[in-house]
């Protein structure tokens, strides 16, 4: 049995080939994790020993694992150890739940995208902390993961959906779903989500749909009392051309946007990817997209001297 302890001072046991992600929850604590398959490195954290790899895939590279880094989804330790991830209280306070929806709306508001509006049964019970993400379940069992991109249970549950070449289960929300279709949802899940920001700096990196989890973010700020908001917010949204960028913040007196563009010639707008027009300081960093965009950034603000548990990461790893 060894013992880990995070940097907030919280501690647990972690018994022979149980992940540190595991024995953390049997413990009552919740860490950094979003795909639970070793893919998407948002459990990525450095450890002061070497982590043993147990199940599951491998995002890290040879030179992350010499340098003390391991995924909590899919490694434990051997001995005694100090992990540098803090405790996520507030997810502890969540249900996970699967309910069934119907279709509200659809809409097409850029090439190759479905916003998606799902109506939720009466007194549901659904709750998430903005950021975080669901499984949509089609008719036979088809499932695949979509943040969500609002903040209020209340409203029911909105998808941002790019249609993905191949994809069987775009094909078939693009091809065959209508309003008042039945589907099934299984949720909250993953750690991505706010957290305490009063006064803080951030930085937020979208590509694509990434963007949504910054939509629910944002209408739950703008809720918020001015003493519980960020001092700043930069907002960097990166996509290929301008007539994908199909969503446009209301202004606030916190908030920089910035829409990038990497391969529209007529855009006059930043050019080029998201983590090329990051500020360099920053209180805290939320990245979400692309998984090469949130490996640039990461080795970027790290580089800059941001703590690794203030960058905070939710990579769309392509389903298998």
């Amino acid at each position: 049995m060894s013992r880990v302890e995070l940097v907030d001072g919280k501690a647990f046991q972690v018994p022979p080939g149980v992940t540190l992600l595991d024995a953390a929850a049997h413990a009552g604590l919740s860490l950094a994790h979003s795909c639970r398959t070793g893919r998407c490195g948002a459990c990525k954290a450095q450890c002061s020993q070497p982590g043993r790899h147990l199940q599951g895939e491998d995002c890290l590279s040879p030179a992350e694992r010499s340098a003390g880094w391991l995924l909590s989804c899919t490694d434990t330790v051997d001995a005694d150890a100090r992990l540098e991830l803090e405790d996520q209280a507030e997810l502890a306070r969540l249900r996970t739940l699967t309910l069934p929806c119907r279709v509200a709306s659809l809409a097409r508001p850029a090439p190759d995208l479905l916003v998606l509006h799902l109506r939720l049964p009466p007194q549901h019970g659904l709750r998430w902390l903005p950021g975080q993400y669901l499984e949509l379940i089609a008719p036979g069992g088809l499932r695949r993961a979509y943040s969500i991109a609002n903040a209020n249970p209340a409203q029911g549950v909105e998808l941002h959906i790019r249609r993905v070449a191949g994809g069987a289960m775009s094909d078939w929300l693009f091809s065959q779903l209508q309003v008042g279709g039945l589907l099934h949802l299984r949720g909250p899940r993953g750690s991505f989500h706010l957290g305490e920001a009063s006064g803080q700096r951030l930085v937020w990196l979208a590509t694509g749909t990434g963007i949504a989890p910054f939509k629910a973010m944002l209408e739950a700020l703008a809720s918020h009392p001015k003493t519980h908001r960020p001092a700043h917010v930069t907002l960097l949204w990166g996509n290929r051309q301008s007539s994908d960028l199909y969503f446009q913040p209301a202004p606030q007196p916190w908030l920089h946007f910035v829409p990038v563009c990497s391969r529209d010639t007529a855009w006059t707008g930043a050019q080029g990817h998201v983590q090329q027009h990051a500020p360099a300081q920053a209180d805290r960093v939320f990245a979400c997209g692309n998984p090469a965009m949130i490996e640039s950034a990461r080795a970027l603000y790290l580089s800059h001297g941001l703590p690794p548990r203030h960058f905070h990461a939710d990579a769309f790893v392509a389903s298998t």
